[in-house]
């Protein structure tokens, strides 16, 4: 692995960079923008194998990011990819669905326990949209709930951004703090008698904050607000589904949605997204017109079918609960021996760092970049991702390069500044 990172302007990347600007308004866009990634990282990638990810300049690195989640078993895994490329050569994008499509609706109808059908999308956008529709179709209300700080899409009634949105877009949105059930009580008695649905992820991984699992009392409060109020309790595990539990990272705490939306690690990196529900909103999903022009795309349906089947088969969520503990726990060790003060929050699959004391998270941003040199690949804002390709030593490895990487750290912090 390069031990320093390439600062030439002449660079593959760095040419890349430069055409993009001149086609693509800012060069890049949404969460892979230049300043969403810690400064003097790679934008442009060649491919990746196993728990490795290449950038365009040659350079491999141990990849905590998993394209940003979906990478659940590690890149170019060969049972999926087998699944995907046999339907690619038989016709990808057809007059209509193909047989993985029933096939994976009655493998997700068969895995999580408060499946009853399931739809098909391409984007986490998409399936949470779709969830909010079915809610008030299924209910003829409007008001919605959603968390102060969490992220359900980049789509106008959800964006984090509010360019180019109208307050139109959120009339029927209320907020409520994630994890007080005093808070969620206080936004339902807002709503009255319009509620549609009460919004949840499956734990607070609003950016750049520590991590919250979502305690019993609140999961509780949120379901009996939906019972009592015959609303729509929405489960958004788009990004941690199938991480933590195969049957909804709500299992976990005892609770089960009414509906629930899906991508990200569903399909190992191919795309697609999905909606399970109850027989409650059967009718709702039968009437809402959903679609798009690549939703009933076979290829991605396979790789679902297939990645899902290598999950049960090896107890996924169990091995990356171990994997991303023995991670956390030997890169808080090794911060400790040089001197920082540094946490891990989340689940262990899925987690977020923090260095004390660290206003704008600029040593967590020196201490990436340092890590990235020795070819790990961490980011030091938004939470990570493990996949049942990062094993012991594969972890290992990056281990001793992060011990390298605090090493460099506590010397630079040490020359006095000037």
């Amino acid at each position: 692995m390069p031990s320093a990172l390439p600062n030439d302007p002449h660079s593959a990347d760095s040419r890349l960079r430069a055409r993009a600007r001149q086609v693509i308004p800012g060069g890049l866009w949404g969460h892979m923008r230049a300043e969403a990634v810690p400064a003097g990282y790679p934008q442009f990638f060649e491919g990746g194998d196993g728990a490795l990810v290449r950038d365009v300049n040659g350079r491999d690195y141990i990849d905590f990011m998993c394209s940003w989640g979906p990478i659940i078993l590690g890149h170019r895994h060969p049972e999926v990819d087998r699944a995907a490329l046999a339907q690619i050569s038989a016709g990808d994008c057809l007059n209509g669905p193909t047989e993985h499509a029933v096939r994976l609706a009655e493998k997700l109808v068969a895995t999580i326990p408060h499946a009853d059908w399931a739809l098909f999308q391409k984007n986490g956008s998409d399936a949470m949209t779709s969830c909010v529709t079915l809610a008030r179709a299924g209910t003829g209300r409007r008001k919605i709930l959603v968390a102060r700080g969490a992220y359900h899409g980049a789509v106008p009634w959800s964006s984090p951004s509010l360019i180019g949105v109208t307050a139109e877009d959120r009339a029927h949105l209320i907020p409520y703090d994630y994890n007080d059930a005093d808070s969620l009580d206080a936004a339902v008695a807002l709503a009255g008698d319009d509620l549609a649905g009460i919004v949840v992820s499956a734990f607070r991984h609003d950016l750049a904050q520590r991590q919250e699992l979502p305690t019993e009392p609140f999961a509780n409060a949120a379901r009996a607000h939906c019972d009592r109020l015959d609303a729509a309790l929405i489960l958004d595990d788009v990004r941690a589904g199938f991480r933590l539990n195969l049957g909804g990272s709500w299992e976990e705490v005892g609770v089960r949605p009414d509906l629930a939306a899906y991508s990200k690690a569903i399909a190992n990196g191919y795309p697609l997204a999905a909606v399970t529900g109850t027989d409650r909103f059967r009718q709702a999903g039968e009437t809402c017109f959903f679609t798009g022009s690549f939703w009933y795309g076979g290829a991605a349906m396979a790789a679902a079918v297939a990645t899902i089947e290598v999950l049960e088969r090896e107890d996924g969520p169990a091995r990356l609960r171990a994997a991303g503990t023995r991670f956390a726990q030997g890169l808080t060790r090794s911060a400790a021996r040089h001197g920082f003060d540094v946490t891990l929050s989340g689940p262990p699959a899925m987690p977020i760092m923090h260095f004390a004391d660290d206003p704008g998270a600029r040593l967590g941003e020196a201490f990436c970049q340092q890590a990235l040199a020795r070819g790990v690949y961490l980011h030091h804002t938004h939470n990570m991702f493990l996949s049942l390709a990062h094993t012991d030593g594969v972890i290992d490895t990056a281990l001793s390069a992060i011990d390298d990487a605090f090493d460099a750290l506590a010397g630079h912090r040490a020359v006095p500044a000037e």
